[in-house]
């Protein structure tokens, strides 16, 4: 079926969507970034309307603001925001382990297993962008087995601030940290104990979080070279 315009001009905003989300989550686009409407859409060969649907969703998850008159940015969240974020990551991954604990089956096991030795190779690689991007879908992954799709999409805007507040606040990644972390986590959800296993997540978010503090943001970046690195993204948001 063909699609009208309507839909057509949808798919174009979710493909600048999904990479200018991607990019941000990775850290490529550090906070304090400038999103120009103009250069965004000669990249992608889309309108400035279409540029700015996608800027305003980015705006609703928290990692983009929006300023009348002014080019978008970047989000650069405070420190007071940071914690609140950090707050309700808390609560919400808890029930999460909780959850999957309660859920827990071999097919879980292997895809978390599987997951937790890609982290591995590319921290053993030297691949800090991927160990990032992968930190952060060990959770949303998990998030999904909870079987609540509204917990899914609350888990993955907070995971997404949380990589953006960790580019303004954060040390470089810790890479090793983190995965012995979650296979904490993941012993503890094959154990069957629903208590261990959000005690080990609360304990692990914590630790991020105390981790996220200090550093220095990097310069701006080229967002034309940044964006030309991700544009297969697009192709998979077409599909």
């Amino acid at each position: 079926m063909q699609r009208g315009i309507g839909a057509s001009s949808a798919g174009r905003g979710g493909r600048v969507y999904t990479v200018l989300q991607q990019a941000i989550v990775d850290q490529a686009l550090p906070p304090g970034t400038r999103l120009p409407e103009d250069s965004i859409g000669a990249q992608f060969g889309v309108s400035r309307t279409i540029v700015r649907a996608a800027l305003q969703r980015l705006a609703a998850d928290g990692l983009v603001e929006m300023k009348v008159k002014r080019t978008a940015t970047v989000a650069r969240p405070s420190l007071e925001e940071a914690r609140a974020v950090f707050e309700v990551r808390r609560c919400l991954e808890r029930e999460v382990a909780r959850l999957v604990a309660e859920k827990w089956n071999d097919g879980f096991a292997a895809r978390l297993a599987a997951h937790i030795a890609e982290e591995q190779q590319a921290a053993d690689g030297g691949d800090s962008k991927a160990t990032v991007r992968l930190a952060a879908e060990f959770h949303v992954k998990l998030a999904g087995m909870s079987g609540n799709p509204l917990l899914v999409r609350y888990v993955t805007e907070v995971v997404s601030r949380c990589s953006l507040i960790l580019s303004v606040f954060g040390r470089p990644h810790q890479s090793e940290c983190a995965i012995g972390e979650h296979r904490t986590i993941l012993e503890a959800l094959a154990a069957g104990d629903a208590a261990r296993a959000a005690a080990a997540m609360d304990h692990h978010v914590a630790l991020v979080e105390r981790r996220g503090v200090g550093g220095e943001t990097a310069a701006e970046p080229d967002i034309g070279e940044i964006l030309a690195r991700y544009l297969p993204l697009a192709a998979v948001a077409d599909a």
